[in-house]
């Protein structure tokens, strides 16, 4: 992994990438958050992954953290009897809520029952992330009737949106509540909701992370997954309640229509940033490297962009869960962060003008960034407990590294996902002067400073408390 990459990666765990010589490569390659699908897969499977990746990541001599990605719920068509249906604009073509055998030419079940009571004539549904759009002209019951505007190859359980939102499906089924047991008997790092319309949806996901982690003294960072009409206009209480979102391009592109995204994603990134909440931007990011070697230069250009625009993380999905190449295209991404980092331009002034900070370890992360800015700081350096120096650090541009020292594991795992930040574990002395020493020690160890740089640290008395960080030292290693 190159020590200059601020944005992290995340990639999705499959078939393609569950060799364990594979993964430990792909995490060597810049791999700092795994993403496991809960949409496929037994408890038992997801469990097995975390248990080869935790193993990956000991024999890379690095701590990745683990994603708990929730289905969330089923908005599909059933099944056909031979297994696809080609529908031509103009033909009449019924959902069936009520139906029981196999789908035709003539209309399909539905896996989703409530449809028929979620939309109304001229409504318009958009199916396999809006390759085909149906118009509704009438419910009758249990079935929705429609005509064909947009027609083409209709499979088995695609999904179905409808354009503008409105969908009352809850955001967490009784499968994701038993994922969520699953995710927390491994301690995963995150827990990503899957379709939340409001804050509610947040909170209710936290409790049912908290119960079922307490046993394990766990708690997750939980995301929001940016993908529903309904959540734009609530996007701030949805942030609010989560420690970060996913802006997670395919279904909400359905929704609100593909040409709004783009700057939907630069306000939901800014909007995360402002908010000291971590960002991650999703689909398609490297698309066409499921099945090439080399992405396309859109694929370049989007990748960047998001760099640009300050995410903290870019994700693969079917990129490494299923492609020919997952080590290929990590090892592409990164490339492609590095390259956008390099561009940008530090504006820590314009950051800080206007903002005053009412906590005094808030006040310590800002004058640490500014402070080693401005010295040309080899390393900012922050002895954390929680992250949450390292966090309000990594919301501003600088292109002097963090380097996050923890006593604790989770804290290590958990700041994974937190841009320009690396987390290192340390046991340190509850001496405040005997820890800076041991600090000193750790960087020079691993050769992040060496004789005659100049860095900055920051730390808490008494040592060890959670948002204790009230002091900033300046240091010129001997």
């Amino acid at each position: 992994m190159s020590t200059r990459r601020a944005t992290k990666i995340v990639a999705t765990l499959g078939p393609a990438s569950s060799d364990p010589d594979l993964l430990e490569k792909m995490i060597r390659a810049g791999v700092n958050v795994v993403r496991l699908n809960f949409s496929h897969g037994k408890a038992q499977d997801h469990i097995d992954r975390a248990t080869l990746v935790r193993a990956a990541a000991q024999r890379a001599g690095r701590e990745v953290a683990i994603m708990a990605d929730l289905q969330g719920p089923k908005i599909r068509v059933g099944k056909f009897a031979e297994g696809k249906v080609m529908l031509e604009p103009g033909m009449p073509f019924v959902l069936d809520a009520s139906r029981t055998e196999l789908g035709d030419l003539q209309g399909v079940g539905l896996d989703y029952k409530e449809l028929p009571r979620d939309v109304k004539a001229g409504d318009v549904l958009l199916l396999n992330d809006g390759l085909i759009v149906l118009t509704v002209t009438a419910v009758r019951g249990e079935q929705v009737h429609t005509v064909v505007k947009l027609g083409g190859e209709l499979s088995n359980n695609k999904g179905i949106n409808k354009q503008g939102g409105g969908l009352t499906a809850p955001a967490l089924t009784a499968k994701d509540m038993e994922d969520i047991r699953t995710a927390m008997s491994f301690q995963a790092d995150y827990v990503a909701v899957s379709f939340p319309k409001n804050a509610t949806d947040m909170e209710m996901a936290r409790q049912l992370c908290n119960v079922a982690a307490a046993e394990y003294r766990h708690k997750p960072g939980l995301i929001a997954k940016i993908e529903r009409a309904e959540a734009i206009p609530r996007l701030e209480e949805i942030l609010a309640a989560s420690d970060g979102i996913m802006v997670a391009r395919g279904d909400l592109a359905v929704e609100v229509g593909n040409a709004v995204v783009p700057a939907l994603q630069k306000r939901m990134i800014r909007l995360a940033r402002d908010n000291d909440k971590v960002v991650i931007t999703a689909t398609q990011m490297m698309e066409s490297m499921i099945t090439n070697p080399v992405p396309t230069r859109a694929e370049v250009s989007d990748v960047a962009n998001a760099v640009l625009d300050g995410t903290d993380a870019v994700m693969l999905s079917a990129e490494t869960a299923a492609g020919k190449y997952p080590l290929e295209t990590v090892e592409e991404m990164a490339k492609i962060c590095s390259a956008a980092e390099a561009a940008e331009e530090v504006e820590l002034e314009a950051d800080f003008m206007g903002k005053s900070f009412s906590r005094i370890d808030q006040s310590i992360a800002m004058g640490a960034l500014f402070t080693a800015h401005h010295l040309g700081a080899k390393a900012i350096v922050a002895m954390t407990d929680s992250g949450s120096t390292a966090l309000w650090m990594s919301r501003h541009r600088i292109h002097v590294p963090i380097y996050a020292l923890t006593t604790k594991v989770a804290t290590q795992r958990r700041m994974a996902l937190f841009r320009n930040v690396r987390p290192l574990l340390m046991d340190t002395s509850g001496d405040r002067d005997t820890a800076l020493v041991q600090a000193e020690a750790h960087l020079k160890k691993r050769s992040i400073v060496g004789s005659g740089d100049v860095y900055a640290i920051t730390c808490g008395e008494p040592m060890g408390a959670p948002g204790g960080t009230n002091m900033l030292k300046i240091c010129r290693v001997a």
